[in-house]
């Protein structure tokens, strides 16, 4: 578990030197030493946001905001004036009354989310959509990774249903219900950040012929269907830039970015006689969530980031996602099916608002 911890910042290599299976242990300790050595060594290229450039007024948004990267982005955010919304799935009211606290600002709120779950993640648009709240900036940062493949209640693989499935409906809902105005002039334009990982440069192709079929899986491959979820989600990332933002002309800023690997509670499913030792050596070598949020917040909210979309950060350095990611073609394909996959949550909420 602790090789997996380490390396879900970075891409793994050789990926089908192991077999049918994917990512083996050959694989997994070349990425480690891959990782620590790409952390150590890579260079910051941009320079982190003033603390006392300002968003206030602005309703901030970020999912997964009740520990980890997601509560200091919800913390500096708060900092810097945003009216924030933490969405979480656990942590309420605790994590907020922390923001509140931290950051010195009472404007913080937290609505609750099961992201695996579409039923809620729908009661969570509902919520939104009937409080008419119009968003500013987006975080798309809730992550996990499971020991094991789990099922979630529609029957989906977890960590494709939370990294990718749970933020396709939420940015449909989002557009079509203008949670996200398009019609904003060009120095206000909303912004959306999706927090993705390296590890997606590696992943096998998407297989669109088992497409969102549920696979089992335990500790030797989590890290191969971790890989295999952010790409799904950076491949929408591109897809969803290229159907907003047409002709050259931006109606919504579009970023999404690798924060490294973090010293955060995404490891919390780790085994119980590992944690006690996996805890120092996460503060040791990774990243705090404060420093891995640089990013996150240069994106989500420097003037830099608000002329152009579609950029991809790996840390503090601007590069490109992965040619598959790329893909005019995937894209396509990715959204169309997961369309079909979303599309009864839509129909059934816009039943039950008609019956209002």
């Amino acid at each position: 578990m602790l090789f997996t911890v380490v390396v879900m910042g970075f891409p793994m290599k050789n990926k089908h030197s192991s077999g049918a299976n994917g990512v083996g242990h050959k694989g997994v300790v070349s990425a480690v030493v891959t990782g620590l050595m790409d952390l150590f060594s890579q260079k910051d290229q941009l320079p982190p946001l003033d603390p006392g450039q300002r968003i206030d007024g602005k309703v901030c948004l970020v999912t997964g905001a009740n520990s980890g990267l997601g509560k200091a982005v919800a913390i500096d955010l708060a900092r810097r004036g945003g009216h924030v919304l933490m969405v979480c799935r656990s942590g309420i009211p605790e994590a907020g009354e922390e923001v509140k606290k931290a950051s010195g600002n009472p404007n913080v709120e937290m609505l609750q989310a099961d992201l695996s779950d579409l039923d809620s993640v729908t009661k969570l648009c509902d919520h939104m959509q009937a409080r008419n709240i119009k968003l500013d900036i987006a975080v798309m940062n809730a992550g996990l990774m499971p020991l094991h493949a789990r099922r979630t209640p529609q029957g989906y693989e977890v960590m494709f249903a939370v990294h990718f499935l749970a933020n396709r409906l939420l940015l449909e809902r989002w557009l079509s219900e203008g949670v996200l105005p398009l019609n904003r002039n060009a120095a206000n334009l909303p912004r959306v950040v999706f927090v993705s990982s390296e590890a997606h440069q590696s992943s096998a192709p998407i297989d669109f012929n088992r497409f969102a079929e549920f696979q089992d899986y335990g500790i030797k491959d989590g890290m191969k269907f971790y890989g295999l979820s952010k790409l799904h989600l950076t491949t929408f990332v591109q897809e969803l830039n290229r159907r907003v933002n047409q002709n050259g002309q931006l109606r919504l800023l579009i970023h999404s970015l690798c924060p490294g690997p973090i010293a955060s509670n995404i490891a919390r499913e780790s085994p119980a006689y590992i944690k006690p030792i996996l805890a120092p050596i996460m503060r040791l070598l990774f990243r705090s969530p404060e420093q891995a949020a640089k990013p996150v917040i240069l994106l989500a909210c420097a003037e830099s980031m608000g002329q152009r979309s579609n950029v991809y950060l790996h840390m503090m350095k601007e590069k490109q996602p992965s040619p598959l990611a790329l893909d005019s073609l995937n894209g396509e394909q990715l959204w169309v099916l997961s369309a079909q996959l979303i599309q009864p949550f839509i129909t059934a909420s816009r039943r039950e608002t008609e019956c209002l």
